[in-house]
């Protein structure tokens, strides 16, 4: 044994403490606390995010454009981060795009496993400058044939279900 893995193995024989099993939890061996927590808060998405998100109530895509480096952004934000300055020149973008990167996901966000993975993509927004668009899911695609630069459309929510979010793109599919 090496010098150095020798060190390593009296590290972590000198540990103190006690590995805690599954079985420690369900038998009540450890003492727990639960509450529920009263967690009010409110939250103001500004004014960027605060237009982008009633355009997408409507079936629109913003963006904002930086007259003086010529990008287009997607999400808006109220300043350009290249050049420092406020970005006033707002743009309706296409709600098409291409798949920038991608990836298979068998757990749900909260944390279920899931035989037929979801598929979060980032979207790279017609209109908007390249590398610039929003994250969302990929649907109505076998995660086989998903690719790099595939070009995908946004599925919109009914109007009457939409209430101002980013879920009011159910999805991207493939065109």
């Amino acid at each position: 044994m090496r010098e150095r893995d020798k060190k390593i193995k009296q590290v972590s024989i000198a540990l103190p403490g006690t590995g805690l099993k599954e079985d420690d939890f369900s038998k009540g061996r450890i003492l727990t606390t639960h509450w529920t927590a009263d967690a009010r808060y409110g939250w103001d998405a500004g004014i960027a995010i605060g237009r982008y998100l009633a355009g997408l109530k409507n079936g629109i895509i913003l963006g904002v454009h930086c007259k003086k480096c010529g990008r287009t952004m997607v999400p808006p934000r109220i300043f350009c981060e290249w050049c420092f300055r406020n970005v006033d020149e707002w743009v309706e973008l296409q709600d098409t795009g291409k798949v920038n990167t991608f990836s298979l996901c068998y757990v749900t966000w909260d944390v279920k496993r899931i035989k037929e993975p979801q598929i979060p993509a980032v979207i790279e927004i017609d209109g908007a400058s390249p590398g610039m668009g929003i994250m969302h899911l990929l649907g109505d695609v076998k995660p086989e044939m998903v690719r790099i630069g595939m070009k995908v459309k946004a599925v919109w929510k009914p109007v009457s279900e939409r209430e101002g979010a980013i879920t009011d793109i159910r999805y991207f599919k493939p065109v």
